[in-house]
């Protein structure tokens, strides 16, 4: 006969796990002995055994005992139902692995891998570290917005940084940010982003800026980037009195410039 220490030893597992399959009727409560101590035969060590064993599977303690107590063709089918939901939980799990490594990079947060390749590539043409910070912010908003439609708008203004135009107004707006709102050589800047924005292919493109945003995440949009970057308000007043911002679509139409770089 075992005391409950002696069972736990033989099973593999600690006393205060037995204590927790008696509380939850997993394992019977044994005899105990004219002292009071309870005692287990050999029958409890196999029990408790087949216990652990289902436990460390990843068996819910809910289901254990209806398992022990099932026949062959009732139990295969319970294993397999658990095997499935396992397996479940594994590609959840495996998804959290790839989101995670995502954010090693520090531009996976609630982005979409579109938006991701378009920072990644925004990076290795030179673009300035500030102006992808804005864009990342932005496109944060878009996709908590839109999911699809800024994975559809970040894929096609990936596909337009092959076109000279486009990267060079991302370099100019670079620029823009270590000068103040009333620096001269704003005007200067504000030409060759006019010349820029001129080649563009605006009839591929639709706008810089994306279509279907409504004016509310607009103007939220707007703001982030001249919070970040108070030149470029100035820096689009300029555009739109040289005739470029109504062509390419930075006018939202309520008076206000908007931001360049958003969406497309």
């Amino acid at each position: 006969m075992l005391t409950i220490g002696g069972l736990a030893a033989h099973a593999g597992v600690t006393v205060r796990t037995v204590r927790h399959y008696h509380a939850k009727g997993l394992l019977p409560e044994p005899e105990r002995d004219h002292s009071g101590y309870r005692v287990y035969g050999a029958e409890a060590v196999v029990e408790l055994i087949r216990i652990r064993t289902l436990t460390a599977a990843g068996v819910p303690l809910a289901r254990v005992r209806a398992l022990l107590d099932a026949g062959p063709e009732e139990f295969a089918a319970a294993v397999a139902e658990i095997d499935h939901r396992l397996r479940e939980e594994i590609r959840v799990r495996e998804r959290h692995r790839e989101r995670i490594a995502g954010l090693v990079a520090g531009d996976g947060l609630a982005l979409p891998v579109e938006v991701t390749g378009l920072l990644e590539r925004l990076r290795a043409l030179g673009v300035d570290e500030r102006i992808v910070r804005i864009e990342h912010d932005g496109w944060i908003l878009l996709a908590a917005h839109s999911p699809e439609q800024a994975a559809a708008w970040a894929a096609d203004k990936r596909d337009q940084l092959g076109e000279g135009p486009l990267i060079e107004c991302y370099r100019g707006l670079g620029e823009a940010l270590d000068l103040a709102d009333d620096d001269p050589r704003l005007a200067g800047l504000a030409d060759r982003l006019a010349a820029c924005v001129e080649r563009l292919d605006v009839g591929r493109a639709g706008s810089l800026v994306g279509e279907g945003i409504e004016p509310p995440l607009a103007r939220l949009l707007d703001s982030l980037a001249f919070d970040s970057a108070p030149a470029a308000r100035r820096l689009i007043g300029l555009l739109r009195r040289r005739g470029r911002a109504d062509r390419t679509g930075i006018d939202g139409g309520d008076g206000r410039p908007e931001a360049p770089t958003r969406g497309r």
